[in-house]
């Protein structure tokens, strides 16, 4: 993976202060501190169960479906959501997390019961991708999810490729329940937390909430222009 260059950043910057009738400040600069605050007001007291209850609310409205389920009880919900999407090629980011839930041993079942699985490597770069737009249903686990908008987040890297969660016609997020945050005020805060920890940002960070869906001047309603036209959720309890 190569770093993006900026390009005449010093030029730009010093072309933005002249119009603005001053030299540039590269020193002594503080962060403004708002008195009125309101992003960080909704959903403020909620709980995890109570931010659960506002996910399920919001996924029947983005057209997405949702479960909750344990991890002793994972495999058996992530295989009968796999049967209702009729999947039968399956791809996966390369995380340790379906590890951890011991997904890993489930795939390799898959597997051997004839169904096509694919874990993401990057040294293979753009074959990856050819398999992605072949699989039947993307597989991620989601970093934060948005209680408001039904939105999970999820933060690419070298085995975490996008086309997992873009490519495929179906897509099934795993999500932690103690990742469930109000609202995009709380994920911009931890990525930027994130990124002054490890001085730098993701490769990319996503903001998928359901299904593809695209509505013209008439709000006709089209899915899957552009990524899957189905998704489903899976809540887990006791991570």
């Amino acid at each position: 993976m190569t770093s993006g260059m900026i390009q005449n950043k010093e030029k730009f910057l010093n072309t933005v202060a002249g119009r603005l009738g001053r030299d540039r400040r590269t020193s002594g600069v503080t962060r403004p501190q708002w008195k009125k605050q309101p992003q960080w007001e909704v959903f403020k007291d909620y709980s995890q169960d109570q931010l659960l209850e506002q996910l399920k609310e919001q996924c029947s409205r983005i057209h997405t479906e949702i479960e909750v389920t344990t991890s002793a009880q994972v495999e058996r919900v992530l295989g009968e959501v796999i049967e209702r999407f009729d999947g039968k090629s399956l791809i996966t980011w390369d995380d340790p997390r379906f590890h951890e839930q011991k997904l890993d041993k489930y795939f390799d079942k898959l597997t051997g019961e004839g169904k096509e699985f694919y874990q993401w490597e990057p040294a293979r770069g753009d074959e990856n991708i050819k398999i992605a737009e072949r699989a039947d249903i993307g597989i991620t686990f989601s970093d934060m999810t948005l209680a408001e908008s039904g939105t999970v987040v999820l933060l690419s890297d070298q085995g975490k490729g996008r086309s997992v969660s873009l490519l495929p016609e179906k897509y099934i997020a795993l999500i932690p329940k103690s990742t469930i945050v109000p609202r995009m005020t709380q994920a911009t805060h931890e990525i930027h937390k994130i990124a002054k920890q490890e001085g730098r940002f993701p490769s990319c960070v996503n903001f998928i909430s359901g299904p593809s869906n695209s509505a013209d001047i008439e709000m006709n309603l089209v899915v899957g222009v552009h990524g899957p036209i189905q998704a489903c959720y899976i809540v887990i309890e006791d991570v």
